[in-house]
């Protein structure tokens, strides 16, 4: 049963339901499809709020570098994306404003490249 914590700024996005992805860092235990996710924003503080539940349907690895991202990163059937129109569309599916705001803020909060998996519920 993982528990995916949201910052602030995607909580709203998460509880209407419009954000129905997200990209984390890999686990040790990976989430697995048919899984429930529980959705929350400001574990471990006193504004801990639970913003939903829902079963997960894919789990897949993910690489975001400066120039685009590589969906299935390093399995067979890897799929690039690098159109800047399909660079913002992943992007709007995950909160983001466009692709060059969701690349700036992974390069600044793990650095890129970036592997993880990205979880869609």
């Amino acid at each position: 049963m993982p528990l995916f914590n949201f910052q602030k700024q995607f909580a709203p996005a998460v509880e209407s339901g419009e954000k129905r992805q997200t990209i984390r860092a890999k686990r040790k235990i990976r989430p697995q499809v048919g899984q429930t996710a529980f959705l929350y924003t400001g574990t471990r503080t006193k504004a801990c709020r639970k913003l939903g539940e829902a079963e997960i349907v894919e789990v897949c690895p993910v690489l975001i570098g400066g120039n685009g991202c590589l969906i299935n990163y390093d399995v067979r059937g890897e799929y690039p994306i690098n159109e800047q129109w399909e660079l913002d569309q992943f992007a709007a599916a995950d909160g983001f404003e466009n692709w060059e705001s969701m690349r700036d803020w992974f390069k600044e909060k793990y650095g890129l490249p970036f592997e993880g998996d990205l979880i869609k519920w």
